[in-house]
Parts: structure tokens; C-alpha cells; sequence
């Protein structure tokens, strides 16, 4: 039975292969350290607490008076394309989360108390500097 030797790459193939990738893990390094450095000091002085806070505010005032704005909010969303879903999704999953739920056909109950609790809970994760 014969089996299949990987093929051993030459210095010269080794060396520009891992140039390369090194040249890859750098930008990806610096991307996602000044991604991570920006979110971190967003929540470390309280700014996400606020923006979370605001847009669950409006969120709440939209329950209460305009609920056909949760469903346009919920079609305009849906009508973007894949990756600027994906990134509304990323960035804003909580808020997302509780317009998804909204959506649903649930007992109108059991919606309230979602997202009533997600809400919460959103705003109990993030840090507050002046507590």
C-alpha cells in the first residue's frame, strides 16, 4: 500500500510563502488590535453604555407610539446587502436580537418580556466609568 509523501518545499518556496503570510498576519494584527484598542476604550469610558442606552430609549418610545417604525427599521435592515447585514448584525446584536423577537409572532407578552430583559441585560454588561 502506498501512501502519499507531502512534497518538502524548497528553501526559496519556504521562505517567500512565509514572507507573504507574515506580511498578511501584519495588516490583520494591526486591524484588528486598532479594532480591539477602539471598542475597548468606547466601553472603558462609558460611550457604549450611552449609544446602547440611547438606542434602546428609541427603541422603547418606538414600541410605545410608532411600532410600524420597528418594522421599517426591521425591512430597511433586511434590505441591505449581505455584508452591510452582517456588519449591522455585529455591531449592533442586542438591538438587532430585540427587533428580531419584535418580529416574531409571539405572544405579545412574551415579546415584552424579551426584550425588556435583553435590554437589561445589554446595559448590565456594559462598563460605567462613574460606578
Amino acid at each position: 500500500m502506498d501512501t502519499a509523501r507531502p512534497q518538502l518545499q524548497t528553501p526559496e518556496q519556504s521562505d517567500s510563502t512565509t514572507k507573504e503570510k507574515n506580511r498578511v498576519e501584519q495588516v490583520i494584527e494591526k486591524v484588528a488590535t486598532g479594532l480591539g484598542d477602539s471598542i475597548g476604550f468606547l466601553a472603558d469610558k462609558g460611550i457604549l453604555f450611552i449609544v446602547f442606552a440611547l438606542i434602546w430609549v428609541a427603541f422603547g418610545v418606538a414600541l410605545i407610539w410608532s411600532q410600524g417604525s420597528l418594522d421599517a427599521a426591521w425591512q430597511w435592515v433586511r434590505d441591505l446587502p449581505w455584508l452591510a447585514q452582517g456588519l449591522v448584525w455585529l455591531l449592533f446584536l442586542p438591538v438587532m436580537v430585540g427587533l428580531w423577537i419584535w418580529e416574531t409572532s409571539w405572544a405579545l407578552i412574551w415579546r415584552l418580556a424579551l426584550i425588556v430583559s435583553l435590554a437589561g441585560w445589554t446595559l448590565l454588561v456594559f462598563p460605567r466609568p462613574w460606578k
